[in-house]
């Protein structure tokens, strides 16, 4: 069986991938900056390597011996003070010269849908600057575009729960996000594949209307939603880019866009969003 290098195993998404390499009998060594959060997280590994990926020394030898790498490495939630080019391009690019030197055949890196459109956002032109890298590196490659996680939409939930969910525009905009497990079949799937680019997302098309109605469904509250008109939203992109620190601005300006425009996918999967809230009020019952 191939042997898989997986880098970003501690987020939310690599953890998924990490158990459906498993589940597939594929040999997979992990690349972790933090082995013991990666170990307490349960998830299996034949191999457990200590390395900060945007540390090009730290990465040296780590893909000898691999046949193919899986990144889903990248900013969701910003600390450290890094940048969306420090870790979605930069840190992926080291990781990119690693395999290079050790002879891998394929990569497979995780971005996002239409992010090849959306280059004026920190996010997507520091991802697509990594994905022209992969192109031109001469390695086969896959790169998976999911329009949105289950997790980015445990806010819905959150507001839900505390009796108020505020929308921008009409609440019309549609999406159809996917949940890790989900997701993360395609990503092992890829390996085996010759597809070199695979959009996708969940198996519901919603509007944003119908997600806020599964999120008070979830907790048992009746709907009340509030719409913010665009204006609002155009002051804080404003606003943000003038007060915020770069690193700060990147996922509100990414959140303001996504939030109000169509990110539909072609479907699959077999997990619902319903499903996803009602865990998640599951694991909290009394949240907030």
């Amino acid at each position: 069986m191939a042997r898989i290098l997986l880098a970003g195993a501690t987020g939310y998404l690599g953890g998924f991938i990490a158990r459906e390499l498993q589940d597939r009998k594929y040999h997979t060594r992990v690349v972790v900056r933090d082995v013991e959060k990666f170990e307490a997280s349960g998830c299996p590994a034949d191999e457990v390597v200590r390395a900060e990926v945007t540390d090009r020394a730290s990465l040296q030898g780590c893909c000898d011996n691999v046949d193919m790498v899986v990144s889903a490495v990248g900013i969701t939630k910003q600390k450290d003070g890094l940048t969306y080019m420090d870790v979605d391009y930069q840190a992926n690019l080291n990781l990119l010269e690693a395999a290079q030197q050790s002879g891998v055949k394929k990569f497979v890196y995780v971005s996002v849908l239409n992010g090849a459109s959306m280059t004026q956002l920190q996010i997507c032109r520091a991802k697509e600057k990594f994905v022209e890298a992969l192109k031109g590196s001469g390695l086969e490659f896959c790169i998976i575009r999911p329009n949105g996680f289950f997790s980015d939409m445990a806010e819905f939930h959150a507001m839900a729960a505390r009796g108020r969910v505020y929308l921008f525009g009409d609440g019309q905009y549609k999406s159809n996000p996917i949940h890790g497990q989900d997701l993360a079949r395609v990503c092992v799937g890829a390996l085996k594949e010759s597809a070199r680019e695979i959009d996708v997302g969940g198996p519901e098309v919603l509007t944003q209307n119908e997600i806020a109605g599964l999120a008070f469904a979830a907790v048992g509250k009746s709907p009340k939603v509030t719409f913010v008109p665009d204006w609002v939203r155009r002051f804080v992109l404003v606003a943000g880019r003038i007060c915020l620190s770069a690193p700060r601005f990147g996922p509100v300006e990414f959140f303001m866009h996504v939030m109000t425009t169509d990110m539909v996918a072609p479907t699959c999967g077999e997990h619902t969003l319903a499903g996803y809230f009602q865990g998640l009020q599951e694991a909290d019952p009394d949240h907030p």
